[in-house]
């Protein structure tokens, strides 16, 4: 299974730069490629592949130029309000929100983060590898960053 941003420069670019074909691999896309809860949509998505699909491996993979290092909760609260989204809505997800656009600075830490809080879940078997990688959107190459095999 490969968790990796939605940045739509990815599509027809990672799978071949991994050496994979079209449907080899589950992909998951989600914005900064991260998780944010012991039981959210990427997790749960990993527990379908791993237990109903027999995903073996997990590939956290970020990449440079990740726009989700630019964004902060306090503009997209402020696009939210200009948008029409009530303060009564906003204030439900304000917590969730500041933890998730605030603590996201540098794509390669945050895929040693994303990798550590997967190994970390309760939820998921010790013996699935964890790997991360950092991706370069312009030239295709791959860099390693965590090595899913040294847990």
């Amino acid at each position: 299974a490969i968790i990796t941003c939605m940045d739509t420069r990815l599509v027809n670019f990672l799978e071949p730069a991994l050496g994979i074909g079209r449907g080899e691999a589950k992909v998951i896309k989600t914005a900064g490629n991260g998780v944010t809860g012991v039981f959210d949509g990427t997790i749960r998505s990993l527990l379908v592949c791993i237990y109903e699909l027999g995903v073996k491996e997990i590939i956290v993979i970020g990449h440079h130029e990740c726009g989700m290092a630019h964004t902060t909760s306090e503009g997209l609260i402020k696009s939210m309000l200009e948008r029409g989204i009530s303060q009564e809505a906003i204030h439900m997800v304000k917590k969730e929100l500041k933890e998730w656009a605030d603590e996201f600075h540098h794509p390669e830490q945050n895929v040693r983060d994303t990798v550590e809080y997967i190994r970390l879940n309760p939820l998921i078997p010790t013996d699935v590898p964890v790997h991360g990688l950092i991706f370069h959107p312009r030239t295709g190459k791959i860099d390693v960053v965590e090595n899913g095999y040294g847990k």
